[in-house]
């Protein structure tokens, strides 16, 4: 006699099916694939043995459509030279799952790109779009949100000017005053600081604040340059360009880095092009505490985000339907190490 029960494997298992099988109704074996959904842990751990034996996946687009969310969210980033674009995309990717949220993660190449893969999450139901990069400016922004279909566009690690978003990020200002501060009482007097690439909405006030600092304790302006992406090659290029050609005696006494890319590339250049000592000829601070910073090679003086915060207060801004004001920003602290 025939065995007429659908293998396992079976492509058209329902939740009709499972409940069947489980003897409860369609709804529950629905309920029991939704996120703090009402059900007894009795009935689902039924459902869930159920649904393994069987093969059961449930349609998760088609219960999005059920329901005004969707659970899922786009994560644009771009600039992957930058290490602590990895840390952040870690951090946010595992604790956004653990927390019920699925990630349509887009790498955004240029500024081009940015504006059609904002236009293009739009179109694809999520329920909120985070920006991780330095490509969003306010042209982008402002088109984007005029023609959005998400709830939320959050700008993750900067600020915006942009009052339609919302800004979750480390408090610049005071980061920089620490730095700063430090590198005041060190003893350090020739500082030169290396920038980013300026952005006119997705915006890092170090600079600014480093120069602030500077003019109002020795009135004097610190030298300043930037590189064009936070990438440790280019970073090093700029570098080469400020300092190879100075005597010993007019080079800077420590390099402040916006960012520990910046950071890698100055150190490389400065130990094995110019052959000068870390600390004991030029110091070099960075920002963000990549996991490079710890190893042997840089022993890096820098400003740890605290990222894991950061990105629980993003799972609360999600799961929020409040309509106010959201902007935050946190506090991590300086780590001090052999390079400064």
């Amino acid at each position: 006699m025939p065995d007429d029960r659908k293998p396992a494997f079976a492509s058209n298992i329902t939740a009709d099916d499972v409940a069947a099988e489980a003897g409860v109704s369609r709804w529950t074996v629905n309920r029991a694939f939704r996120k703090d959904a009402s059900i007894s842990p009795k009935s689902l751990e039924k459902v869930r043995i159920v649904a393994e034996r069987l093969g059961y996946v449930p349609d998760l687009r088609a219960a999005s459509l059920a329901s005004d969310r969707s659970n899922l969210v786009a994560l644009l980033i771009d600039d992957f030279a930058n290490p602590h674009k990895l840390v952040m995309m870690e951090r946010l990717t595992r604790i956004l799952r653990r927390e019920g949220w699925d990630i349509l993660l887009v790498n955004t190449l240029d500024r081009n790109d940015a504006g059609h893969a904002l236009l293009n999450a739009s179109q694809r139901r999520v329920d909120a779009v985070i920006l991780i990069g330095i490509q969003f400016d306010d042209e982008v922004l402002d088109t984007a949100l005029h023609a959005r279909r998400f709830r939320k566009l959050i700008i993750f690690a900067r600020t915006s000017r942009n009052p339609n978003t919302i800004s979750i990020a480390v408090d610049d200002v005071h980061a920089m005053r620490e730095i700063a501060n430090y590198v005041h009482e060190r003893g350090y007097r020739r500082p030169l600081f290396l920038a980013g690439p300026r952005t006119s909405s997705a915006h890092l006030l170090r600079k600014e604040t480093f120069v602030d600092y500077w003019r109002q304790h020795f009135g004097s302006e610190p030298e300043t340059i930037s590189v064009a992406a936070y990438d440790p090659d280019l970073a090093a290029g700029v570098v080469e360009t400020a300092l190879v050609n100075r005597n010993k005696t007019t080079l800077p006494d420590i390099l402040v880095c916006e960012n520990d890319a910046l950071a890698i590339g100055a150190t490389d250049f400065i130990r094995h092009k110019l052959g000068l000592r870390i600390p004991q000829d030029i110091a070099i601070t960075g920002f963000d505490d990549v996991p490079q910073a710890e190893g042997a090679n840089y022993r890096l003086t820098t400003y740890r985000q605290p990222l894991t915060e950061m990105t629980e207060y993003l799972v609360k801004v999600l799961s929020n339907e409040e309509e106010r004001d959201f902007d935050r920003l946190f506090q991590g602290r300086l780590v001090i190490r052999e390079s400064a």
